[in-house]
């Protein structure tokens, strides 16, 4: 493997840092305010680079001065180890921040969760895995916006789609720790419809797609959208509002159904689901043209199965297990209250692994 932390391997992102940094210097930039935030994004994600390999720079300069010194007076000697290690340290920090990555992952995400096989079971059981999603954003102080959703009969979420956003510009964004969400999740528990406490098995979707701040020009023909406007319903089939404001739209060619009913108006709502469209078409594009995104993401829905599950909620053992890992953990009422930093952690770090061995 190339040695990534080699001054000639960092010299495009000094660059790169450099003339970001004169960009945001000039006021004229912010008289753009779609370009002014993705200067200042990418700047955000430069800044953990910058900032380890100034560190590295200054350990390595250290570490040849104690060396020097150790050669004339052997009190000097015993400073040597402490900044190998600190070199080593930094070496690796700078290794895996330059490592080949994915280009949405300071993106924000629209997520959407379905209920599948084991009816009402399966529709409560995604507005738990709903709900979690949503603890973890708050626990990351992120803004989660609720663009539609379909209740069953007892509440549960026969489908809803949630747009989650950083309130700030940064390296890591939503995307890079919820993109391994999409898949098929199970479930093993008493439904509180069960009468004899018998364990049932069901499944839920989860579909996550990066939003990025300004979508990229997608082409979308008016004549292949079917616009269908209702009246906003909450829990239980009640109505929110008393005007058909709530807006479907679904896209012809491809089938995608994109429904928003936050907004207060029908054109708000229109012009959002749009934009989610958008997004979803953009995502499609790509998976499309890049048949490596493709296959990486092979394991978001096809069919809501059982048998599709990229992991398993058992709680009569309180056991979470994600099956493409390994990973296992005894703590499911802490995950389902947002706790998942673990089990993303473990998932990233197995990215991370992959994407190193393929260089």
């Amino acid at each position: 493997m190339a040695d990534l932390t080699a001054p000639n391997a960092i010299d495009d992102i000094l660059a790169e840092h450099a003339g970001l940094e004169l960009q945001l210097s000039d006021p004229a930039l912010h008289n753009s305010p779609g370009e002014a935030r993705r200067v200042g994004k990418r700047f955000a994600e430069l800044a953990p680079i910058m900032s380890t390999y100034a560190k590295l720079k200054s350990a390595r300069e250290d570490l040849s001065a104690a060396r020097e010194l150790a050669a004339d007076d052997s009190s000097f000697a015993a400073e040597v180890p402490g900044l190998e290690q600190q070199v080593e340290e930094l070496e690796k920090a700078l290794t895996d921040l330059l490592a080949p990555r994915d280009p949405h992952d300071a993106d924000d995400v629209v997520l959407e969760v379905k209920s599948g096989e084991g009816g009402e079971e399966s529709a409560l059981f995604a507005s738990d895995l709903a709900r979690m999603y949503i603890r973890y954003a708050e626990r990351h102080g992120w803004k989660v916006e609720v663009l539609g959703v379909t209740y069953s009969d007892l509440d549960g979420y026969k489908e809803a789609t949630f747009s989650i956003r950083s309130k700030e510009a940064a390296r890591d964004g939503v995307w890079s720790r919820l993109k391994f969400e999409g898949g098929v999740h199970r479930v093993q528990r008493v439904p509180v419809t069960e009468s004899q406490g018998r364990i049932h098995t069901s499944a839920a979707g989860v579909l996550v797609y990066p939003e990025p701040d300004e979508v990229a020009e997608v082409e979308i023909d008016e004549k292949d959208l079917r616009i269908d406007v209702y009246r906003s319903s909450g829990k239980g089939g009640q109505g929110v509002n008393t005007t058909d404001s709530a807006v479907r739209i679904t896209h012809l060619p491809t089938g995608l159904v994109v429904t928003c009913q936050n907004e207060r108006s029908q054109l708000q709502n229109k012009i959002r689901a749009k934009q989610v469209l958008a997004a979803r078409l953009q995502a499609l594009a790509e998976e499309q043209a890049d048949q490596d995104a493709a296959a990486g993401r092979a394991s978001q829905i096809r069919t809501v199965d059982r048998s599709e599950r990229i992991r398993t909620y058992n709680f009569p053992e309180n056991r979470i297990a994600d099956h493409r890992i390994g990973f296992k953990a005894h703590n499911l009422d802490s995950v389902l209250d947002g706790d998942l930093d673990a089990l993303l952690d473990a998932l990233g770090e197995a990215d991370r692994a992959a994407r190193l061995s393929a260089e």
